[in-house]
């Protein structure tokens, strides 16, 4: 099925609350110590704001790699983000399975904050190429 212009502004706004609303949810994980679940939400809220530049741009996939291999392909590699963002993405996108599937990874409030710095700087520069 094909979606409407509309349906598609729609999807496109309710992932991009979903990202900043799990961007609270980083801010508030690192406040009580849950560092591991901080950068699993890291990875997430990039992941919808991804989502949300994918479905304006009519690519549709579930697959979390593909979405990855879709962003490098279309604006890192053509230069249309800085590579910077494209390295967090996949760094972020790292640690998440590392603490879901590695019961010995441990992270600690550094990385927790550095994700977080990250994941700021990638919603502020892809919330522009959606805007534009």
């Amino acid at each position: 099925m094909k979606l409407t212009e509309s349906n598609r502004l729609d999807l496109t706004n309710l992932n991009i609350e979903k990202a900043y609303e799990t961007q609270k949810e980083v801010k508030f994980l690192i406040e009580n110590k849950y560092y591991a679940l901080a950068l699993n939400r890291v990875y997430y809220s990039m992941f919808y704001i991804i989502s949300a530049l994918a479905i304006k741009n009519e690519f549709s996939t579930s697959n979390h790699y593909q979405l990855i291999g879709w962003f490098n392909k279309n604006f890192v590699k053509e230069g249309r983000i800085n590579r910077r963002i494209g390295k967090m993405v996949y760094k972020a996108y790292e640690q998440r399975a590392k603490s879901d599937y590695n019961v010995l990874q441990k992270y600690n409030q550094e990385d927790a904050m550095e994700g977080l710095n990250n994941l700021n700087e990638v919603l502020q520069a892809v919330i522009k190429l959606i805007e534009n």
